[in-house]
Parts: C-alpha cells; sequence; structure tokens
C-alpha cells in the first residue's frame, strides 16, 4: 500500500500531532517557513494538505498540489483563506478547528474589554511619560463591567462562550443578534435583539462573525453612530469585519469611548499604523488562541481529520465533505 504523503505548511505546528501522524505511518513533510514558494515547491506528490497558515489557500495553491490531493485541514476556525468553490469543483475535502479554541478566545474578549473600558494603554502611557497623577478622584477613570449590558453581534461557539464568562462580572444584560433566536440563549437568559437595538442598549459591543461577503465591512461609520458614547467596541472575529477608518474616526471623534482588537487590517499591523498611536485603543496581534492547551488542541483535531479524510473516514468537522 502507498504510504500517504502530508505536507505541514508551517514549522511550528504542535508536535504532538504530527508524531501521532506520524505513528499512523504516514510521510510528513514541513516547510522550513511558512511561505507561498516553497509551500508550492514542496506540494507535488501530496495527498493531504496541513494548511496551517493564513495565506491564501487558492487555485494556484491546488493546481501545484496535482490530482492526488484528496484532503485539506484548515488549522483555524475561520476559513475565509480557503478557496472553497475551488475544493468543490476538484472534490477535495477540507476541514476546520471549531470550538477547540472557543475558551481562550473568549478570554480574549473580556481582556480586551476590561483592558479597554479601564484605559490601559492610556493608563500605560501616563506612567511610561512621567504623568502619573495622585489624589485627583476623576483622573483616569473608565467603565465598569459591573451592571453594564453586553452586546455580542454573533453567538456561534465562541460568541456564546463568551457570554458565559462575562455571567461572572454580575452584568445587567445579554444581548445578542445574529440570523436567528436561540433556545438554548434564552434558558440562559439572553436577549435576543436586532442590530440597531443592540448597538444602541450595549455599553460593551463584541463581535464574534465569521469574515463572509455578508459581514466585510459590516462595521461601518453607521454602525458607530449607533452605539453609546461610553461603549467599547471590540472585535475578536476577523478585521475586514470593520470598516478600520471609519472606526479611526469613530474613536477620534468621541462617537465611542475606547476599542480592543485582536484582529485588524492589515495583519501584521505596521508599527507606525495609526491605531498604534491612540490612547483609547488596546491593540493585540491576532493571539486569541495562542495558549498552549488550545494550539495543541487544534493541532490534534487538524491531525484527526487529515486522517479520517485520508481513510475514507466522515470528517470531525467538515467544510467540505
Amino acid at each position: 500500500m502507498e504510504k500517504l504523503t502530508v505536507l505541514i505548511t508551517n514549522p511550528t505546528v504542535p508536535i504532538v500531532a504530527i508524531k501521532e501522524m506520524e505513528e499512523k505511518g504516514y510521510n510528513i513533510k514541513i516547510v522550513n517557513k511558512e511561505d507561498r514558494a516553497e509551500i508550492l515547491q514542496k506540494l507535488p506528490g501530496t495527498h493531504g494538505l496541513w494548511w496551517a497558515s493564513q495565506l491564501k489557500l487558492d487555485k494556484e495553491i491546488l493546481d501545484a498540489a496535482g490530482p492526488q490531493l484528496k484532503m485539506i485541514g484548515v488549522m483555524s476556525a475561520g476559513y475565509n483563506h480557503v478557496s472553497l468553490d475551488e475544493l468543490k469543483k476538484r472534490g477535495i475535502k477540507a476541514s476546520n478547528t471549531p470550538n477547540v479554541l472557543n475558551d481562550a478566545v473568549a478570554d480574549v474578549a473580556v481582556l480586551l474589554s476590561l483592558a479597554a473600558g479601564r484605559r490601559m494603554t492610556e493608563a500605560r502611557w501616563a506612567i511610561e511619560n512621567n504623568q502619573w497623577v495622585n489624589n485627583e478622584w476623576k483622573w483616569m477613570v473608565g467603565q465598569d463591567v459591573r451592571n453594564s449590558t453586553i452586546g455580542i453581534i454573533g453567538l456561534g461557539g465562541i460568541g456564546f462562550t463568551t457570554a458565559r464568562r462575562f455571567k461572572g462580572f454580575d452584568v445587567k444584560d445579554i444581548l445578542y443578534t445574529g440570523h436567528k433566536e436561540k433556545k438554548e440563549a434564552a434558558e440562559l437568559g439572553y436577549k435576543f435583539v436586532d442590530l440597531d437595538a443592540l448597538l444602541a442598549a450595549s455599553d460593551f459591543v463584541i463581535v464574534a462573525v465569521p469574515l463572509t461577503a455578508e459581514t466585510q465591512g459590516f462595521c461601518d461609520a453607521a454602525f458607530f453612530k449607533k452605539m453609546k458614547k461610553n461603549a467599547v467596541f471590540v472585535n475578536i472575529s476577523r478585521g475586514p469585519v470593520v470598516d478600520q477608518p471609519a472606526l479611526i474616526n469613530a474613536l477620534k471623534t468621541g462617537e465611542i469611548f475606547a476599542a480592543g482588537l485582536d484582529v485588524m487590517t492589515p495583519e501584521p499591523l505596521p508599527p507606525d499604523h495609526e491605531l498604534l498611536k491612540m490612547p483609547n485603543v488596546v491593540v493585540l496581534p491576532h493571539i486569541a488562541s495562542a495558549t498552549n492547551h488550545t494550539r495543541d488542541g487544534m493541532a490534534i483535531l487538524t491531525m484527526q481529520n487529515l486522517h479520517r479524510g485520508l481513510t475514507g473516514q466522515p470528517l470531525l468537522t467538515p467544510i467540505v465533505e
């Protein structure tokens, strides 16, 4: 029987999953760096593709792989960078890694909400610039999470886990919006409302939707105008969901209080970017899923899906079957 080959597109994939793949009898190829040219060079002869990259997985990649490519494991929850139509045309199966990262990303949603609401960037700058003020009761006051209204746009796995996190902060209400009301959310007291109602009432607005044609640029100038002036905007989805110039303008003009961002456009963000110069913005370099436990879990799920797809078994988390 032919020994099947799997190409891993990122050399930092957790070794625990790679070893298990090797123990199952696969020939493993790993790129030296996350580089499109090297991926294209190493693709021929590949049966399974372990896509641990935000590079575009498109027609050029699939053409280079050839007809023996049968299965792609995308090591992320989002897959907007994958050309699903091309996969379907070629009969190539694909999976992603949803849910395993829900807890880690929800933790960062809370972290960004607290940090932006309590003016962490501005407060740190005050220390660095010798502007620490004592005995002035209104200095550096921020927004409370307690007794606040939390608005979550997109109550999928990450959004739902985020809502559970905020329950422990004695918030007043948790609102959510999306395509439909969810029975399990109603049982927990979360309130389904339309977008305008959520923006008008929420003290913290958290975006947790996937990037699709529908959600691209979803958070635009009109969106921010509908938010409360004391509101904190948090994005844990994808950068292009936000009209970034509109967000910057809303922060500059005081239409909203602050923003916490794990994702932005472009990524990596240039070190001289305007967002990094704003006192009411907390920025993280897209690390919401970056914990050892989570990354190991993502790698193991990717490995399991690749093995199942290459041996004719149903995928655990399919995006193309």
